[in-house]
Formats: structure tokens, sequence, C-alpha cells
């Protein structure tokens, strides 16, 4: 049956084109999707989003109408899955790890194991980079039975892009349920800011204010220096290691905006997690909701329940016979729960 999709439902950017994508090819059930990012300054396919649209169709040996720069309808229509070797580019700055997360799951329900490589960008605005997919996302795939490993090849920073990621995920692993309710005691706390081809006490005065506001020691404190070659660029990350679970809290160094201005918006996102008792993030929360649907049932309590993650939820229930129900907590926390219909 044909699945019939607005794009500009909801928050009506590039995650409902993704999470179709991904949900056809595990469903097998082709879909059509209509006025695709029609709520972005520039609607339509961008280069990442055309990258994704390429890369599940490559593993999917799917059937596509409407696979081009700009294209605001596609149609969609996948045979079946096979792992492998794969090399995809977006050729720009757009995100390699929206693209991965593209694929994953798909590749997780294959008969033989992957190795994708994937180049654009690894850290840029407006999509996880690729340290908050190798210490946040992925390790809660594992405990759902998923056997991923992520290697970060080259850096890269948005505008110029040129980085790469490489992926290998085994095959035959389906997801199983997971309940994410509480995150258990913090073991370890640090502050990173990676840059490249900028000078050094950026990354310093961004760190020392994380110091200043966390009170957090020197030794929680790291400078990244990157190859110069491989900027610029500039992205301070507060990683949180809880025993259940890990959160990663980024910003990203652009032109114009002051280091410490830069470092106080990711100290506000990690002040806000820590107040809280929440097991996933702002971003984590949305990202959570396929492979818990595709697993049969989970829950989480996230910190807030945003547009993007409720689009999120009405696509997923298109495709799968799963409810997805979220209920505010005393604290202003959101419990969230999946189960089968």
């Amino acid at each position: 049956m044909l699945i019939e999709l607005d794009g500009s439902q909801g928050e009506g950017g590039g995650q409902i084109l993704r999470t179709a994508l991904t949900l056809s090819m595990c469903t097998g059930q082709p879909m059509r999707i209509r006025n695709i990012r029609a709520k972005r300054k520039n609607p339509g396919l961008m280069r990442q989003h055309l990258t994704a649209v390429q890369a599940a169709a490559a593993i999917s040996g799917a059937q596509v109408d409407g696979a081009q720069v700009g294209s605001t309808e596609l149609h969609f229509s996948p045979s079946k899955i096979q792992g492998g070797e794969y090399r995809f580019s977006i050729g720009t700055a757009g995100s390699c790890t929206l693209v991965l997360q593209t694929i994953l799951p798909a590749l997780l329900m294959t008969d033989s194991d992957s190795h994708v490589t994937l180049s654009g960008g690894t850290h840029n605005p407006m999509s996880p980079p690729f340290h908050f997919l190798q210490r946040a996302f992925v390790p809660l795939l594992e405990k759902m039975g998923a056997k991923v490993e992520l290697q970060l090849n080259r850096f890269g920073f948005y505008p110029a892009g040129g980085g790469e990621i490489t992926m290998t995920i085994a095959a035959g692993k389906p997801l199983q349920p997971l309940h994410l309710k509480k995150r258990g005691e913090r073991i370890n706390a640090y502050a990173e800011s990676f840059f490249a081809g900028l000078p050094a006490h950026i990354a310093e005065r961004e760190l020392a204010m994380v110091k200043k506001r966390l009170a957090w020691a020197d030794d929680q404190l790291l400078v990244r220096g990157v190859d110069r070659h491989q900027g610029p660029g500039n992205a301070v990350l507060i990683t949180l290691e809880y025993e259940h679970m890990t959160e990663v809290f980024t910003g990203f160094g652009e032109k114009g905006v002051a280091a410490e201005v830069v470092a106080n918006g990711v100290i506000k996102q990690a002040l806000r997690y820590m107040a809280s008792e929440a097991t996933a993030g702002h971003f984590l929360a949305d990202q959570l909701l396929l492979p818990m649907a595709l697993a049969g049932g989970g829950s989480f309590v996230a910190t807030d329940w945003s547009p993007h993650a409720e689009t999120n939820a009405d696509i997923i229930q298109r495709f799968l016979l799963i409810e997805i129900q979220t209920l505010e907590t005393y604290n202003g926390d959101v419990l969230v729960q999946l189960a089968e219909k």
C-alpha cells in the first residue's frame, strides 16, 4: 500500500523525508511525499537530502522518481535491503550523520554485514555531530541489540565540509525494546573545544567560560586542536556520562559570534538537562523514537517534547502499528512511551 505524506505538516523539515525513507525500506511499503521541506527557507531537496535518498535507494534497490536537487515531490518504492560495501559523498558540508541515521536501521535488518563511508559535514549546526552519534546515540542502539561501529576519519566543519565518517554494521541484529527511565549516577563529565585553522585562544576562552559557569576542574576542560587543513571550524562539546547512558551537548563557532557566547549556549543546554530527571535531552528524545518504534516498544524521559518530535511521531505512526504517548511529569519532564497497538 502506498503511503502518501505531506512534507509541509508539523515542523515541515527534512526529518519527515528521512524518517519516511527509513520506514519505507524497513517495512517494504512504497511512499510518496509532496511539499518536501515546505517550511524551510529553500524548500525541496538539498544536497544532503538527495544523498539520503540516493543512499536509501542504493541499499534497498528502490525505484525512485523526483530525486534531484530542488525537487519538492518524491516517489520511493523499495525492494530488498542489501548489506555490503557502500560509499556516498554529499559534496557539501551537508550532514553525514543525518544520512547515516537514515540508512542505519535498514542495514541492521540485512543478512550480511555492511561498511559505509560517507563524506561531507561531520560537525555543523542543525544536525547531530559525529561525537553525539558515537557517545550518545549508538551506545543506546547497542543496548537494544545492535552492533555498530563509527569512526571519524576527517573533520568536516560548516561551510567547507570535506569530512569523512565510516560506519560498520553487523547484520541480523533486530532491535529489542529499551526502557530508559533513569540515567543513574553521573560518573564523568567533561568539556571539549575542537578547533581547526583558527587561533587557540578561541578554544581557551570557551573552556574558561565552562569552568566559570560549571565550576569544573582543569582536567575536565580539554583543548582539542585539529589539523588546520580540516578547518576552519570550531565546536564546543559538553559530555555527561551516567550509569545507564551518555548525553552530549554541542555549540558551533560562527563568524562574528564571541567564543563566550558560543560556550554559554552549550552550558545552558547542559544545565537544563542536569537540573532535570530526564534520560534524553531535546535532540536525543527525537532520535530515539524511530529505533524504539522499530523495536516494537520502549520508553524514556525527555526534557521536553518538541514540534520536531511530534512531527516525527506522526510519520512513524503512519507506517507502523505503534502508539506513541507523552505525559508531562510533576517536574516538567516528559515521559515518552511506545507500545505496539
